[in-house]
C-alpha cells in the first residue's frame, strides 16, 4: 500500500568490532574480544525501524559472498524488506572494521564500502516506485553523490531524511542540502556544510537557520556529550542529556535517526521526535550490540520516563 512504509537508500555491511579488556593502547596488541555482526548505516536504521513496528524497504548493494547472503538471511528473519537490493556477482560485501576504546567509543576504524559505488542512477530509475510510494525516504551518504542528487531532485513529492555518516561523506550533499526535509549532522559536519564555526548556542542557531533558509524543514545537530540542538523555524531548543555508562557508541546515531523517522511517520512534533530519538540513542549506547535487541516503542517510552532531560529553549 502506498505510504505505508519507509524507504531507505544506503549502506549494508558486515561489522567487525574489537573491545579491549583494559585501557586501549595504540600501536599495540590489546587483549580483548571481537564481535562480528551485521551493520551499515542504512541497514541499521532499517533494523531499528522494523523493531519499532514500521514496514521498511532497503535499497542497498551487496556482493554474492557469505557476508552478503548473511545480510539477506537476517533481513528475512527480522522482516526487513531487501528484495530490491542490488546483489553483484563476484563482488565483496562492504566490511566495517572498528576498534573501541575502554570507554566504548571508537578508537580507530577502516570502512571498506567500495561496492556502494556500484549503485547507479539507472538502478534507481528501475526502483523509483520504492521511493515514490514511501511515506518518507532515508538516505545515507555511503551511496554515490550523483545518485543522491538524482533522487532528491527528481522525486520531489517525497520527504527525504539525511544521515550524513561522516564529515568526508557529508560533502556529497553540500549543494543539495535544501532538498532534505530532516537532517542530523554532528557539530563538525554542520560546520563543514555551513561554513559557520560553532562555539555556543548562538552559533548553533545561526547554523540551523542556514539550513532552514536552504529549504530544510527540521534540523537536529548532534553535540555528543553536550546533547542535541534542534530547530524547525518555530521550535528551537538545546537538550542536555544525562551522563550514562557507554558500552558501545557505534549504533547511537542509527537509533536516533530511526526514531526521527518514526516520529515523522506518525506526525509527532519536533519536541516529541527529539525526546524519542534521545531515548533511543541512549538505549543503543547502553548495549554491546550495535543495535540494542530490546529496542521497541515501549522500551523507548520507558526510557523517556526514566531519563532526566534538561531542555533549554532558545
Amino acid at each position: 500500500m502506498s505510504n505505508s512504509y519507509i524507504a531507505i537508500v544506503g549502506g549494508a555491511n558486515m561489522d567487525i568490532q574489537g573491545f579491549p579488556y583494559e585501557k586501549f593502547i595504540p600501536r599495540d596488541s590489546n587483549p580483548g574480544k571481537i564481535k562480528v555482526s551485521l551493520g551499515g548505516v542504512g541497514r541499521n536504521i532499517g533494523e531499528n525501524l522494523v523493531k519499532l513496528g514500521i514496514e521498511t524497504r532497503l535499497l542497498s548493494v551487496i556482493g554474492d559472498d557469505p557476508y552478503g547472503y548473511a545480510i539477506l538471511k537476517e533481513a528475512k528473519l527480522i522482516g526487513l524488506d531487501m528484495r530490491d537490493t542490488l546483489v553483484l556477482k563476484g563482488e565483496s560485501t562492504s566490511t566495517y572494521l572498528s576498534i573501541l576504546d575502554e570507554s566504548g567509543d571508537m578508537a580507530a576504524a577502516i570502512s571498506y564500502m567500495d561496492i556502494c559505488e556500484n549503485m547507479s542512477v539507472d538502478f534507481i530509475k528501475e526502483k523509483r516506485n520504492v521511493i515514490e510510494d514511501s511515506k518518507l525516504c532515508v538516505i545515507d551518504t555511503n551511496i554515490p553523490r550523483e545518485v543522491i542528487e538524482y533522487i532528491v531532485t527528481t522525486y520531489q513529492g517525497t520527504d527525504f531524511f539525511l544521515d550524513t555518516v561522516s564529515t568526508a561523506k557529508a560533502k556529497k550533499v553540500k549543494e543539495v542540502i535544501g532538498y532534505f526535509h530532516t537532517i542530523k549532522p554532528n557539530k563538525i559536519e554542520a560546520q563543514m556544510l555551513t561554513g559557520i564555526e560553532i562555539k555556543d548556542d548562538d552559533d548553533l542557531k545561526r547554523a540551523s537557520e542556514y539550513f532552514l533558509a536552504k529549504g530544510v524543514r527540521r534540523v537536529f545537530i548532534s553535540l555528543g556529550d553536550n546533547g542535541i540542538f534542534y530547530n524547525d523555524g518555530s521550535s528551537i531548543a538545546h537538550i542536555q542529556v544525562p551522563k550514562i555508562r557507554v558500552i558501545n557508541a557505534t549504533g547511537a546515531g542509527d537509533a536516533f535517526m530511526a526514531a526521527l523517522a518514526y516520529g515523522h511517520y506518525y506526525n509527532l512534533s519536533i519536541k516529541e521526535s527529539a525526546n524519542m530519538a534521545v531515548a533511543a540513542s541512549i538505549l543503543a549506547l547502553s548495549h554491546e550490540d550495535t543495535i540494542n535487541p530490546d529496542i521497541s516503542v515501549q522500551s523507548i517510552k520507558s526510557k523517556m520516563k526514566e531519563i532526566n532531560l534538561c531542555w533549554k529553549d532558545i
